[in-house]
């Protein structure tokens, strides 16, 4: 099945996925699900990402990953917003594209953490304002399964969602300086800092791995729609782990493959 319609040709949009398709500035498209749960939208994206990237309609220079959406960079002059939409439509349904559940493609990594005074700074605040323990945030840390939606500023993996029992609020007054590997929450979302620099989000522990180094080639060994276990280690783990490059085999579960 091609997916380029011919000149002039136009398919009832009934007839294939319910994508949005909005024009952002003159050589983007900003593309998402225009229906479902957060999750299936999320989720959805990060399927039409790889499809497209698997596919390259005619004209496609780029996809960048979002939260829920994904930005198409295009050659403007061997292609119109109106004709890489219709492909892009297209593309989707030439595979049977569903935007629920997990990557067939993806990673998985555990992300061992330590939590103590000086890692975990908001950890306090994180449980009186969800009205809990210290002990079951990190509970419902551990016993959710993050999907990375997106590499945020530095190469940051932002992950969702946290299987809290409310929203984490921002902090007040952001820090102008966190460590590297340190494990914050927002919302029901989680990112980890790569490289000393400022926050709003709130630190609650901090992983010994190294997830981001630009002597590697890729700089990171995670992209998005891999997913995430986070696991709270004793202080004693911290020296044994310190510095190794996070990769999907850095630190393993015991009883789970």
């Amino acid at each position: 099945m091609s997916t380029h319609p011919a000149p002039g040709q136009l398919i009832p949009l009934s007839d294939i996925q319910d994508i949005k398709a909005v024009p952002f500035g003159d050589s983007a498209l900003m593309v998402s699900i225009a229906s479902g749960t957060v999750e299936e939208r999320q989720s959805g994206s990060r399927k039409l990402r790889e499809v497209l990237l698997d596919m390259r309609p005619h004209g496609l220079l780029d996809v960048v990953a979002g939260v829920d959406s994904i930005l198409v960079e295009f050659d403007c002059l061997a292609v119109s917003h109106g004709q890489l939409a219709q492909t892009i439509r297209l593309a989707a349904a030439s595979r049977s594209f569903e935007g629920d559940g997990p990557s067939p493609t993806g990673q998985h990594f555990v992300i061992p953490m330590v939590v103590n005074e000086s890692f975990a700074p908001d950890l306090a605040d994180v449980a009186a304002e969800l009205g809990i323990s210290k002990e079951a945030v990190l509970a419902h840390l551990e016993a959710s399964t993050l999907t990375i939606n997106l590499l945020a500023s530095a190469m940051a993996p932002m992950m969702g969602r946290v299987e809290f029992p409310g929203q984490v609020s921002r902090c007040r007054e952001p820090r102008t300086n966190v460590d590297p590997g340190s494990v914050m929450v927002a919302g029901t979302n989680a990112i980890i800092q790569p490289f000393p620099g400022p926050t709003g989000w709130k630190v609650i522990g901090r992983t010994p791995l190294t997830i981001c180094d630009i002597r590697e080639e890729p700089p990171t060994s995670f992209k998005p729609g891999d997913t995430v276990r986070f696991k709270v280690v004793p202080e004693s783990d911290w020296e044994r782990l310190d510095g190794q490059f996070l990769r999907t085999d850095s630190y393993t579960i015991e009883g789970e493959h």
